[in-house]
């Protein structure tokens, strides 16, 4: 039975890697990640030189075949995002799963997520939080979906990019505009901001920058209160 450790890594900052995660990616045999590029970058920023193997969603089943065959081989691997925690909005659950039903040891290495970051500082007072990731870009599913998590009595995490972060946040605003929105915009980066207000009043902070730049978290409470 060999190891693979699933490894949380920088979202922006890479001072953010825990010297644990550093270690483990010393040690691996292979590399296997959403992006190799991507992945590159923080390993020849890490001074680490590694086999690699491409495991993103769009072939994450037949990559796993290669890592399996890896661990029957007694190798140890290990399994980075582009960023964040695996599985979390990313590839990665797939791989695991398949991984521990060969027989082999799927083991977390805890890292850096955008979810667990923003919810650290938004200033919610919610006893649930409900991690939605990103929603559908078809605007009848995505308000659709929007009326159902805002329905429940518990606060939510979503994903957008900056080119339907208006739309969200005018989705929102049109169901509740004075709910309680916190949005982290470049987080961990040189330029990254959190953005603490009702709906409506994050909505026109928005819409007055103008050019929506970067990647959004945006924290919405389930008591409109908070």
């Amino acid at each position: 039975m060999a190891t693979l450790y699933i490894i949380g890594t920088p979202i922006g900052n890479l001072g953010d890697i825990s010297f644990r995660a550093v270690e483990t990616l010393k040690a691996a045999d292979l590399v296997a990640c959403e992006d190799t590029r991507r992945t590159l970058k923080l390993l020849s920023h890490l001074g680490i030189r590694v086999k690699m193997l491409s495991c993103r969603s769009q072939n994450e089943q037949f990559a796993a075949e290669k890592v399996i065959a890896a661990l029957d081989q007694g190798q140890t691997v290990a399994y980075a995002s582009d960023a964040g925690t695996p599985a979390l909005s990313d590839p990665g659950a797939v791989l695991a799963r398949l991984a521990a039903g060969a027989g082999h040891q799927v083991i977390p290495i805890p890292g850096p997520s955008a979810f667990a970051s923003l919810v650290s500082v938004a200033g919610g007072f919610d006893k649930t939080v409900v991690f939605e990731g990103f929603l559908s870009p078809k605007p009848g599913r995505r308000r659709s979906r929007l009326r159902e998590l805002l329905a429940m009595d518990a606060a939510c995490v979503l994903y957008e990019s900056p080119f339907r972060i208006l739309k969200l946040l005018e989705d929102i605003v049109e169901i509740d505009s004075s709910r309680y929105v916190c949005v982290g915009r470049e987080m961990t980066k040189l330029h990254e901001e959190y953005i603490r207000g009702s709906a409506a009043e994050i909505l026109a902070h928005f819409v007055q920058k103008n050019e929506q730049i970067g990647e959004f978290s945006v924290f919405i409470s389930g008591n409109k209160l908070n």
